[in-house]
């Protein structure tokens, strides 16, 4: 599909400074950055990319959220729509293109160049830790506000007349 093992076009490669990246084909590559495209199917010998995975594509980065088994004949029409091609048979004939002969579902995420990758936490999940006697992140972030605002940054403080000088008073005066 878009990601290829032949010299044309690779799975997932390593480049010069040693980072994995996944080459998908040109026309797929818009519809992925703008998160219309988020999964591919794959025709391996072997899996390329692990659930979990991060892989370099063009400036950002493809995180592989699962990667599963399939059957030829689980490739349907919405499958096919959904992975950016207007037909199976446009599908299978980008998949189609070593000697592999396992077909895979790989469901990711694109991440634009500086993106953090956060991992969703489901709402219940939340409520269990917040219940169980952790703190909560809104309550974590607000005790940590409140020790940056009561800290005094190192060399910053500057008193009144007469009292001790820094580094940062003598600046004024200067």
């Amino acid at each position: 599909m878009g990601i290829r093992a032949d010299a044309r076009c690779s799975t997932s490669r390593l480049t010069s400074n040693g980072c994995e990246i996944m080459v998908f084909t040109k026309c797929l590559r818009e519809g992925i950055r703008r998160g219309r495209i988020r999964c591919s199917v794959r025709i391996w010998m072997r899996p390329h990319v692990k659930a979990g995975g991060r892989y370099r594509m063009d400036e950002g980065h493809i995180v592989v959220d699962s990667i599963v088994p399939i059957r030829l004949s689980d490739i349907t029409y919405d499958l096919a729509r959904e992975s950016g091609f207007s037909s199976v048979k446009d599908l299978l004939q980008t998949a189609k293109h070593g000697v592999g002969d396992k077909v895979y579902l790989i469901r990711f995420r694109y991440l634009p160049p500086g993106a953090w990758d956060v991992q969703h936490i489901p709402d219940e999940n939340r409520r269990e830790r917040t219940e169980s006697g952790s703190p909560s992140s809104t309550q974590s972030r607000s005790q940590l506000l409140r020790r940056i605002r009561r800290s005094t940054p190192t060399g910053l403080s500057v008193t009144a007349k007469g009292g001790r000088t820094t580094r940062w008073s003598r600046r004024r005066r200067g």
